[in-house]
């Protein structure tokens, strides 16, 4: 059985965000299988995440940012660090008011039933709009940049004969290969080419945390390195299109 495509908190919240309906559905859709999650609004004003949604303005533009250290980012220095640590953030833009949602995400539980504790903290910040203009590119580009990164890191591990996976390796990843995003999780009426983006991109992710998992084949450290390089290069590129599949802002 194809197992279900994963994708980050923000990215969901995002486009939960983007289609405005009720804030219950949206939020199980975002807790999935974690335990109900929490928004800091405030230094004493925490709230479930339901609330925070019904409470909340409608958003005028919304977007992703999925940093990792080391890279530029679209988020203003107060929640930059924050944002870098977790992973994922979701900016959000009220007409004049922009602000950063940062999830912390604490893991317990065993690896056979494990649980995630969400707390989201709200942060004002500087206008994140025009930094996330310059970075976040079109859906379109999102898409050809996805067919373009795989080709070349395709072609980078073939070229150094390390693009074997162990037997267990190589078995998760053909199933990965015919996984799908949980419809129940996604809001209703996603755009084709949107649902198409974030699907290659969830995939393409699954497949880099595999495969990273050994050395695919690599006989020394130069190999290694060569091999972990490509496969970053498929994570960046496949988080940019993610980004860009769940970011809407105005263009005009």
């Amino acid at each position: 059985m194809a197992p279900a495509l994963e994708l980050p908190r923000s990215v969901l919240l995002a486009l939960w965000l983007s289609a405005p309906g009720d804030p219950r559905r949206a939020t199980l859709a975002v807790q999935g299988e974690d335990e109900p999650h929490v928004v800091r609004r405030g230094d004493d004003d925490v709230v479930p995440l339901v609330q925070w949604l019904t409470d909340s303005a409608a958003a005028t533009e919304v977007g992703v940012a999925l940093p990792v250290p080391g890279e530029p980012v679209a988020v203003p220095p107060p929640a930059s660090g924050e944002a870098t640590e977790a992973g994922e953030c979701l900016l959000v833009a009220r007409g004049d008011t922009t602000t950063v949602v940062v999830p912390r995400v604490e893991r317990f539980g065993s690896d056979l039933e494990p649980g995630h504790l969400v707390r989201w903290t709200v942060v004002g910040v500087a206008d994140w709009r025009p930094a996330a203009h310059a970075q976040v590119g079109s859906l379109e580009e999102a898409e050809r940049a996805l067919r373009d990164g795989l080709r070349q890191a395709t072609e980078a591990l073939v070229g150094l004969d390390v693009a074997r996976w162990s037997a267990d390796a190589a078995d998760e990843i053909a199933r990965v290969r015919d996984g799908a995003l949980t419809p129940s999780r996604l809001p209703d009426r996603v755009e084709g080419q949107r649902l198409r983006v974030l699907t290659s991109a969830a995939r393409l992710r699954a497949i880099v945390r595999l495969a990273a998992r050994d050395d695919g084949g690599a006989v020394n450290l130069w190999q290694a390195d060569q091999r972990a390089t490509a496969l970053r290069e498929v994570d960046r590129v496949a988080r940019r299109a993610m980004a860009a599949a769940a970011t809407r802002l105005d263009r005009g």
